[in-house]
């Protein structure tokens, strides 16, 4: 028998200074049996940090056709894919093609740094896509915070981002690559 996912709600405060965009959201997280607490919290920072009315959670992990998370235009248009991880330049380069702009978070300290200068000439060639990298404190601390039911607050203000889970302050350390 399939392993089921285990589903998690956050209500998300965004307060997004840079972009002038403040606004509550009310998520249901599906965690693939396979995907860690990390990966799914950094899908979490990646739609704070991107929020909008139509930002969606994609089938991710369950899909090769979708991303983590994507905006589409309404009519039909990509207009932001957002992959989590550590994607093939196959899969950057066809995301760069489907969509407007493509931002990949990547997370996972000495294997990303290896991913990236294997990766970091494919994605020069092309001119929609971004790369960021959040430092491991990050990710444990992020990943310290997952609770089945969960209250968070993002900030965002001069391009340094904090999350707020009741007592815990968590700076939001990353850096962009490309």
């Amino acid at each position: 028998m399939a392993l089921k996912s285990t589903v998690y709600k956050a209500e998300l405060q965004i307060s997004d200074m840079d972009r002038h965009y403040y606004q509550a959201h009310p998520l249901t997280i599906a965690q693939h049996p396979s995907e860690t607490d990390e990966r799914m919290m950094i899908r979490v920072l990646a739609f704070a940090l991107n929020a909008d009315e139509s930002l969606v959670f994609g089938k991710g992990l369950s899909s090769d056709d979708e991303p983590d998370l994507w905006r589409k235009e309404l009519t039909g248009e990509v207009d932001l894919w957002i992959e989590i991880g550590q994607p093939d330049e196959q899969r950057i380069r066809r995301a760069a093609g489907r969509a407007n702009r493509v931002i990949v978070y990547t997370y996972s300290g000495r294997s990303a740094e290896v991913w990236w200068k294997k990766t970091a000439a494919a994605v020069a060639r092309t001119k929609n896509v971004t790369v960021i990298d959040i430092a491991p404190a990050t990710v444990d601390a992020l990943a310290a915070l997952t609770e089945r039911t969960m209250q968070i607050q993002f900030m965002v203000q001069d391009g340094q981002a904090q999350v707020i889970s009741g007592e815990t302050v968590v700076p939001v350390e990353m850096t962009v690559l490309a």
